[in-house]
């Protein structure tokens, strides 16, 4: 992926990312004439894996994760690398199979220092067991709380289950949903979907609402009969734990047989290209997610100027929530823990570089500033909600300012 040279057209933009100046940082690391050195790091250069899903479900949104993590490893190489090397990343498709992930992962382990990152839940945890033996720090485009407290996961923000607590909480606070009232939920089977179930649960359970359950798989893309059922149990707001496809068809369905109702899907769930399909209206009226990533409208600073430019470098493309604003979240992570292991550039010394964050400001592109010295929690419990805008860049606005609500703080982790 970046292995190739930084295209004059967006080098020539004046994106200087505060990251950029604080990788210029350069400790010596490892004896760069005693070749014992970690996988991945010669004096030269750093090189990273990622393994995302280019084929699959969550093909669009990896596109734009590839295309954000060039442009912005591009930019810190430009502007001195980190610690005083270049970031290369080696990119593979897994297609969203994990036996696949599994193997391409075997190949890849010899020769990357870290993983970032690792796209989808059923992915990461087929991989669990080898990241562990490898003592790889992974940031996971992901955020299932299954992977706690497993010290190896970099996870930018809220999981999954505190993202639906939150939402569950804001529809009470905010669309009225109330006490007695039916909640629905669709999601996909596994980490992801099951993740967000055990948050929408909870919330249920603590605020007095009836959860209607409709499990689906990533294949299933007509919803027709799961939406007819939340209709007759009187649902009134409906939590999507699934992708882009699942969400066009719940909503398209709801707005036909008059099911007026809040829609709120998780982080991986949006796509911005589903406004200009039939579902726009039916979105733009009543979709909402619940995601720690910040919307391109809310981006300010380095940030800002970092989405100005892949506009720049890819007309046509959109500055997706989960896909190229969580690729600048992840950069900043990383380049902020190499940043801090310069004088330690192994494994070990990678991991406890990030342990080592304790209050990392990522310049809002992250919801709160995240704190990753305890892998039994994750790093922050705040989180954006924002609505479907067909003329936003990436497709989505902050409905106000990030949040962690009540229910969240108090939502407890190791049960």
């Amino acid at each position: 992926m970046s292995r190739a040279p930084t295209t004059g057209r967006y080098v020539a933009l004046a994106l200087t990312l505060a990251v950029a100046v604080m990788s210029t940082a350069c400790g010596k690391g490892q004896d760069a004439e005693s070749g014992d050195r970690a996988p991945g790091v010669t004096k030269d250069t750093i090189t990273l894996g990622a393994l995302v899903d280019l084929t699959a479900v969550f093909a669009a949104d990896s596109k734009t994760v590839v295309q954000g993590a060039k442009l912005y490893w591009d930019t810190v190489n430009k502007n001195g690398g980190v610690c005083g090397r270049r970031i290369e990343v080696d990119v593979a498709n897994h297609g969203y199979d994990p036996q696949k992930a599994v193997s391409l992962y075997r190949d890849m382990s010899t020769k990357v220092l870290a993983m970032s990152p690792v796209l989808g839940s059923p992915i990461v945890t087929a991989l669990k067991p080898s990241f562990d033996r490898d003592k790889m720090l992974v940031s996971a485009a992901t955020w299932t709380s299954q992977v706690l407290p497993d010290p190896n996961f970099q996870i930018a923000g809220a999981t999954y289950d505190l993202e639906t607590v939150n939402a569950v909480d804001w529809l009470t606070r905010e669309k009225g949903l109330k006490r007695g009232d039916a909640l629905g939920i669709v999601y996909f089977e596994g980490d992801y979907g099951g993740n967000s179930l055990k948050g929408a649960k909870h919330a249920a359970g603590e605020l007095g609402l009836k959860l209607s359950e409709h499990r689906i798989q990533p294949t299933d893309t007509d919803l027709s009969t799961q939406v007819n059922a939340m209709k007759t149990a009187g649902v009134k707001a409906i939590v999507v734990a699934a992708a882009s496809p699942q969400v066009a068809s719940v909503t398209t369905v709801a707005s036909s047989i008059g099911l007026d109702v809040p829609v709120v899907g998780n982080t991986p769930s949006f796509s911005p290209k589903l406004l200009t399909t039939p579902a726009g209206p039916a979105l733009t009226k009543n979709f909402y997610t619940a995601s720690s990533i910040a919307p391109a409208p809310s981006a300010t600073g380095d940030e800002k100027r970092f989405v100005a430019a892949y506009r720049a470098a890819h007309t046509g493309e959109q500055p997706t929530q989960n896909g190229v604003m969580y690729a600048y979240a992840a950069g900043r992570i990383i380049n902020e823990t190499l940043s801090k292991a310069c004088d330690d550039l192994t494994r070990e010394g990678l991991q406890k570089a990030f342990r080592s964050l304790t209050d990392l400001d990522t310049g809002g592109a992250v919801a709160g500033t995240l704190d990753y010295s305890d892998p039994s929690v994750p790093p922050s419990r705040q989180v954006f909600i924002s609505r479907a805008a067909k003329d936003a860049p990436g497709g989505l606005t902050a409905v106000g300012a990030p949040f962690e609500s009540d229910l969240a703080r108090s939502y407890p982790f190791g049960k």
